[in-house]
């Protein structure tokens, strides 16, 4: 079976290696080691793919399948995996995006603990930590499949416009098409704050805003164009929209800290930034992750998830 790019999607259709030299290359032994080498880069790649842990784990289980079937065909395992993988999270998107039409309310990402939690592969870069948040998640759904993957793959990867095109068999002016588009709809003009100590600070300061319901001083924290999504998945009680602007945000935030007042809230790293976890009783209620405008230092996006299905990555963590 091929994907739409005409590409084996069990990785077996033979493999244009990313190294310049894949010609002399030798065969490599398809052996569980190598790709328990690749596993957490594989992880990582399908969850910034998908949107969703155990989605990706799948994906790579199923990768594995394919793998340890491959026999000794494989002349450079890291980009044969990644050809993999990458086919089967496009393959898989159709399906779960047709799911996603039909949720209850704003479909936010499933959040990751990233201090400790699951390796989901390479954070040392700003753009590498960049497109594991959840509001970049959320906003890689707009794209198709093919520009998504470009995306991760340049972005978070650091994969260059030659390797990409390799990887799916796309021309090169094609990859650099789709990241333009992917670029403008993801970032636009605007970069979110990242460096992990402003951030923090910055959202310090919205949540003692918060937490003593001052509107103004929340008002003052947010972007004019600001958006806050909460997730409740049908199955709790969450904002069935969008809401956006300074004031209803200022509004619907100083209503969930009153909720909240007996709350344990604990700050740490969700997604490869700062995020906030909430605690009813010592049971997680909500994650949650702010992004904020790296030049004005005001908040352009909160994620809210309240899905208790959705909060299992953070707790087991």
């Amino acid at each position: 079976m091929t994907t739409t790019a005409g590409v084996a999607d069990d990785g077996r259709a033979p493999l244009r290696s990313v190294s310049p030299d894949h010609g002399r290359a030798p065969l490599r032994s398809v052996s569980p080691e190598v790709f328990e080498a690749e596993r957490g880069r594989l992880t990582g790649l399908a969850y910034r793919m998908l949107g969703e842990l155990h989605e990706a784990q799948d994906v790579v289980q199923d990768a594995w399948l394919r793998w340890a079937g491959a026999g000794d065909e494989v002349r450079d395992p890291p980009a044969w995996l990644t050809r993999v993988v990458v086919n089967l999270c496009r393959n898989r998107l159709t399906s779960l995006r047709a799911r996603r039409t039909e949720y209850v309310g704003p479909w936010v990402p499933e959040p990751v603990r990233t201090d400790g939690g699951a390796d989901l592969g390479p954070l040392e870069t700003a753009e590498q930590r960049e497109t594991l948040s959840l509001g970049v998640l959320q906003l890689m759904e707009a794209l198709s499949p093919a520009e998504r993957a470009v995306f991760v793959l340049h972005e978070a990867f650091g994969h260059p416009h030659a390797e990409v095109a390799t990887l799916l068999d796309l021309p090169e002016a094609t990859v650099r098409q789709h990241l333009h588009r992917a670029r403008d709809r993801v970032r636009g003009r605007r970069r979110f704050e990242a460096d992990p100590d402003r951030a923090a600070d910055l959202l310090a300061r919205f949540l003692a805003a918060a937490a003593g319901q001052d509107l103004a001083a929340l008002e003052q924290l947010l972007a004019d164009d600001a958006v806050a999504v909460s997730d409740g998945g049908g199955v709790v009680t969450a904002a069935r929209r969008p809401v956006e602007g300074r004031e209803r945000i200022a509004r619907f935030v100083a209503g969930l800290a009153r909720q909240a007042a007996t709350a344990t809230i604990e700050v740490g790293e969700v997604n490869g930034s700062v995020g906030v976890s909430v605690r009813v009783d010592g049971v997680l209620t909500v994650v949650m992750q702010a992004a904020f405008d790296a030049d004005t230092g005001r908040l352009v996006h909160l994620a809210a998830q309240l899905n208790p299905g959705k909060l299992r990555a953070v707790e087991a963590a």
